[in-house]
């Protein structure tokens, strides 16, 4: 299967869970592709695993090198960028009355600004092509809130807004912008939760499961390749029914 044979793809955060599977769906379907994180080591079991993966360390709190990130990155693919994923985030919790300027900068910095560079600077890239996908991934308390996660939620609830005047900016330039929203998935991070806390989390899914990093990763695959070429807006819920727009 090679619905993405001859694309050019970067994929941030990709030493993660979540991120670990997209870089293999997307190898599998034919991609070709650049994986970055902050984690080189990680980077380098990616490199290990798929020989013609592409990698590039990068931090993306660095916001005054985004652009040069992108740059390299596409010089690294051959030249011409037609997608990117925008994985990458963190997590700073606390109860809004404790939760420091500091913790809600922080993480609306990284979630949302640099995911609005990332998606600026590959647009340019996108314009020479005229043609590009760009793939923001969210999260379903961006739509619902969640305890103690003001930061987060806020900052993926932007990203959705964001995609979505990005995508009518550009749609006549035949650039699709949209966001995937995973559920709760199965990550190191969820193993991490003790039995109680993921029965109630399991309780909350009507499918009575957490999703698989694949879930999310497929619906990669899908918004990547020209199949969803007239999808231009849209969140794609991965979320087992537990939010339904």
């Amino acid at each position: 299967m090679s619905i993405l044979k001859n694309k050019n793809i970067i994929v941030t955060g990709a030493s993660g869970g979540i991120g670990n599977s997209i870089i293999e769906k997307l190898v599998e379907n034919g991609g070709n592709i650049l994986a970055s994180g902050t984690k080189q080591n990680k980077l380098d079991e990616l490199k290990s695993k798929f020989l013609n993966l592409k990698i590039l360390r990068f931090d993306i709190s660095e916001s005054d090198k985004i652009e040069e990130f992108v740059n390299q990155a596409t010089k690294d693919l051959g030249g011409s960028l037609d997608c990117i994923i925008n994985n990458a985030g963190i997590t700073n919790d606390n109860l809004a009355i404790r939760m420091t300027l500091e913790e809600w900068k922080k993480v609306i910095d990284i979630n949302l600004t640099s995911t609005f560079l990332l998606s600026k600077f590959a647009i340019k890239k996108m314009l020479k092509n005229k043609s590009g996908k760009i793939i923001n991934i969210t999260s379903v308390v961006g739509h619902t809130g969640n305890l103690g996660q003001s930061n987060y939620t806020a900052s993926k609830a932007g990203i959705v807004a964001m995609s979505k005047t990005l995508a009518i900016e550009y749609a006549k330039k035949n650039i699709n912008i949209n966001c995937i929203s995973p559920g709760f998935i199965q990550t190191p991070m969820t193993e991490k939760l003790d039995e109680k806390h993921k029965e109630i989390i399991i309780s909350k899914i009507p499918s009575g499961k957490l999703g698989k990093a694949d879930d999310v990763a497929n619906a990669v695959i899908f918004l990547a390749s020209n199949q969803s070429d007239y999808i231009n807006g849209e969140t794609l819920h991965v979320n087992g029914g537990m939010y339904m727009a």
